[in-house]
């Protein structure tokens, strides 16, 4: 088997997996993200009480533990889901949590002065928060959220746990039948990368039209 028909088979059966989960699952992580770093600012203990122990569960233990428990472990409590479902899930519960905290940094980071111009022209909070502090915290978070979806695409090679069969499920499967394990395994590297380069430049692209736009 050639190079090109090994990256062609992997491919072909893996990639639309891969793509989907990193897809669903960035969603997921930047709805749970932005929810959590707000609430994480509330003044209510225990909404921030709750919210912090969500952040420090899915922080403090394995992607792979999450995985596990959630496609194996609820169905015995009677909570049964499909891979896909059970893979977007873990992911973006435990990129979430993550996201959490660079929303919640990225807040806390907007100028004060700021802020209080916005309190002098009479502005609600949330006319605040929509029109001051959000635009400009996202410019502050952009690159720490573009690190969390590189890193949020390349952990989706750990769905093959959940019996998914995205582009490292398949590289295993062609390289139990083919042996060929360097071309296979170096055909999956550069896969990857071709995936996640646009990624990498595409945050970079937006963070400067973002950042000169204010100039």
């Amino acid at each position: 088997m050639s190079f090109w028909e090994v990256i062609t088979s992997i491919l072909g059966q893996g990639l639309w997996i891969t793509l989907l989960t990193t897809f669903l699952s960035a969603i997921l992580a930047l709805v749970l993200g932005f929810a959590g770093g707000l609430m994480r600012l509330s003044r209510n203990k225990f909404v921030r009480f709750i919210v912090g122990v969500y952040v420090e569960v899915f922080r403090g233990t394995s992607l792979l533990v999450q995985l596990f428990w959630i496609y194996y472990v609820l169905p015995m409590f009677g909570i049964t889901l499909s891979a896909i479902t059970a893979a977007v899930l873990a992911i973006g519960l435990n990129y979430g949590a993550y996201t959490s905290e660079v929303v919640r940094s990225g807040i806390q980071s907007v100028d004060e002065g700021q802020i209080e111009a916005s309190i002098a022209l009479n502005m609600t909070k949330i006319q605040r928060m929509r029109r001051v502090i959000l635009p400009q915290a996202f410019i502050l978070m952009l690159p720490n959220l573009g690190n969390q979806l590189i890193e949020l695409f390349k952990s989706t090679s750990l769905v093959a746990l959940i019996t998914l069969t995205d582009l490292t499920y398949q590289a295993d499967v062609l390289n139990a039948t083919t042996l060929q394990t360097t071309q296979i395994y170096t055909a999956l590297l550069i896969i990857y990368f071709v995936i996640a380069w646009p990624m990498t430049k595409g945050i970079q692209i937006l963070e400067r039209k973002l950042t000169e736009g204010r100039m």
